[in-house]
């Protein structure tokens, strides 16, 4: 991941950020396949929008601008036992099918709505998604905090350019897209050490078994079923 292209993509947020409406929130999404480095993307733009804010403004609000995963729309493991296929399900958990697209559509559109106050003791409205808790393998409702203060958040998961509802409907909402590229070979093997570091196969073999018929699976639906982006990020 080149430095300057992050403080790039940076300053371009930050141009956007400065000619918005007060009240406005600007949206960045930033999908890719599984081992993309979409994470590691999302939080070095939001250090560089910070330093950015530091310079430019001389203040540091913490509040300012954050990032969020899509992993709390994981639809739980109850609701994937749930399913008329449930070892399938269960099996290919990281599948589109397998996430709470709805869910994160509302989220969206909460986000895209004029930042507001109200009465209440802290004067603010905080709208609030989920994390994944990858201790008890489920996610984790209303853990991550929107303060009315942050003006920029910057959104990452798998499924963020998916040309299907309602992926594409919350795809409309964010002001940029961006897709983090790399090569199948890097994803394979950060997967690989991901999977086993998680607890979620015994070992390497089973990784490779496992990206083979689930997580690769995943990447060739996200880049057959791509939406326009507004830039490709080399991340890997």
């Amino acid at each position: 991941m080149d430095p300057q292209e992050v403080t790039g993509l940076a300053k371009k947020v930050w141009a956007r950020y400065k000619l918005a409406e007060p009240t406005k929130r600007i949206l960045i999404g930033i999908a890719g396949i599984p081992g993309a480095g979409k994470t590691t993307l999302a939080r070095r733009v939001v250090d560089e929008l910070k330093a950015i804010q530091l310079a430019e403004d001389g203040t540091a609000d913490g509040d300012f601008v954050t990032d969020i995963p899509m992993d709390g729309y994981h639809l739980t493991r109850a609701q994937l036992a749930a399913m008329p296929d449930p070892e399938m399900a269960i099996h290919r958990r990281g599948a589109a099918f397998t996430f709470d697209g709805e869910g994160f559509l509302a989220l969206l559109q909460k986000l895209s709505l004029p930042v507001e106050e109200d009465s209440g003791a802290q004067g603010t409205v905080t709208i609030y998604a989920p994390s994944f808790d990858h201790a008890v393998k489920d996610p984790v409702a209303d853990s991550i905090p929107i303060s009315p203060k942050t003006r920029i958040v910057i959104i990452e998961g798998n499924y963020l350019a998916l040309d299907r509802e309602p992926w594409k409907s919350a795809a409309s909402l964010l002001d940029e897209i961006w897709f983090a590229n790399v090569d199948r070979k890097v994803a394979r093997e950060r997967l690989a050490k991901r999977h086993v570091e998680a607890g979620i196969v015994p070992d390497e073999e089973a990784a490779r078994e496992r990206i083979r018929t689930t997580d690769f699976l995943n990447a060739d639906d996200i880049e057959q079923n791509l939406l326009p982006v507004s830039e490709r990020v080399r991340c890997g």
